[in-house]
């Protein structure tokens, strides 16, 4: 999913009236947004913090100083570890990486529902889909499992 979808998914997510405008930068399409009230904002993560400011949802950045941490840690780990990378060994350690972590958690900070999950899945969408279908291809009892997909928050 590119990212001004998924900046646009966020909106929606986030209850803000569309009309944001993204464009996208360099050879890695860095997603850019102009904002009315100053310079543009670049990168994935300072927009989607930006959004999610402006929506009045601070509490999904992280509610203490090291739910913050963690969330921005998380953020880091979509951009550099998730995007970008589309080889089956690598999405299979992404993959084994986040089911470890969360082993023991609800969510990636624990308890509460924050940012980071939310472009986590994003980014992860795009493999898992991947994956369910070549899971169908091979085994067609598995059709049941691949339908529609609610992303209401």
């Amino acid at each position: 999913m590119a990212a001004a979808a998924e900046l646009t998914l966020l909106e929606k997510c986030l209850g803000l009236s569309k009309g944001n405008k993204y464009s996208a930068q360099g050879e890695r399409q860095i997603p850019v947004l102009q904002t009315n009230n100053g310079p543009s904002l670049t990168g994935l993560t300072t927009i989607a913090a930006h959004l999610v400011q402006q929506a009045n949802k601070e509490y999904l950045l992280g509610s203490t100083a090291e739910e913050k941490a963690v969330v921005q840690q998380w953020l880091e780990y979509r951009v550099t570890q998730v995007d970008g990378h589309s080889n089956k060994d690598d999405i299979r350690t992404v993959l084994k990486d986040l089911n470890s972590y969360l082993e023991d958690k609800v969510y990636l900070t624990g308890y509460n529902f924050t940012l980071a999950d939310i472009l986590l899945y994003y980014g992860l969408h795009r493999f898992i889909g991947t994956r369910v279908r070549a899971l169908v291809r091979e085994d067609p009892t598995c059709r049941g499992a691949t339908g529609p997909v609610s992303h209401n928050y």
